[in-house]
């Protein structure tokens, strides 16, 4: 079951070699933007982990844990490892981790190239708006019994909005507090222009913990933020090696005044209320 389809790792770095250029020569990458962290930092960083993999269990939670470092776990709910190892998800919550909407049986498109692993009664292009409405509001509430949360975030399957008879995000954006909805670097470009409802995540496949590092930098660079959406660690499908995965985790830790790192739903509290201030003209200059 894939999750949000991840990017070249080639065109992103790219990117971020321009950001460095621009630096080296004193022109700024982009506007000064007033946008602030609430720490002082200069980027946040959202790492986030979908389909209620095992080796998140095995593998993700427990680095984290040394690292003592806080994710966002998206439940695909009608994954049988939810119910098999329920008291390690509440566990994981208790800890303050986030749980995630994934949806209940992470509906995707059919229709796009090699998407044969697409089952015919998970297929979104035959969903409507109206079930996948009712299927995200009944996720939350299950979530609920396992966190006791009532705010919530979204990360739509596959990155798929388009169901049977239209964007089915545009019926539940009252649900979330934000929605990750669309692939690519993951980096944002800015924070003031930003919707928290369509925020923008990288998946990373393969990657090396040198690549994951240089998007932390490149939201660095830029003042904003970065979205990982990873699927297996050390194991399972789109994985990305334990190693890399380490690596990461041990420059965020070992940098926690410049990045913050939190999960999304806290770090998108934050956004808001920013943005809330800067369209009421209450933030300082």
């Amino acid at each position: 079951m894939n999750g949000i389809l991840h990017q070249p790792f080639a065109r992103t770095l790219a990117r971020v070699a321009l950001a460095c250029t621009l630096a080296g020569t004193g022109l700024p990458a982009h506007s000064a933007d007033p946008f602030r962290w609430p720490q002082g930092q200069r980027a946040a960083v959202s790492l986030a982990y979908d389909d209620a993999l095992d080796s998140q269990l095995d593998t993700a939670i427990p680095a984290l844990r040394r690292h003592r470092l806080l994710a966002s776990f998206y439940l695909q709910l009608s994954n049988p490892a939810v119910a098999r190892r329920m008291p390690e998800w509440r566990a994981a919550a208790a800890h303050g981790h986030e749980l995630g909407n994934h949806s209940l049986f992470h509906q995707c498109s059919g229709a796009l190239p090699d998407r044969a692993w697409v089952q015919p009664h998970r297929n979104v292009d035959t969903t409507s708006i109206a079930q996948m409405k009712d299927q995200l509001i009944l996720a939350n509430t299950m979530l609920h019994a396992l966190d006791g949360k009532t705010e919530r975030t979204f990360t739509t399957p596959c990155g798929d909005a388009q169901a049977a008879d239209g964007d089915y995000l545009a019926a539940v954006k009252s649900e979330f507090v934000a929605i990750k909805a669309s692939s690519g670097s993951g980096v944002a470009e800015s924070m003031e222009g930003l919707d928290p409802h369509a925020v923008q995540v990288h998946a990373p496949v393969g990657a090396s913990g040198k690549e994951l590092i240089e998007l932390v930098k490149l939201a660095g660079t830029r003042g904003t933020m970065v979205n990982f959406t990873f699927h297996g660690v050390g194991g399972d499908y789109l994985s990305v090696s334990k190693a890399a995965h380490d690596e990461l985790l041990t420059f965020l830790a070992a940098n926690r005044a410049r990045y913050w790192t939190a999960p999304f739903v806290t770090l998108m509290r934050h956004v808001r209320a920013e943005q809330l201030k800067e369209k009421s003209g209450r933030r300082s200059r």
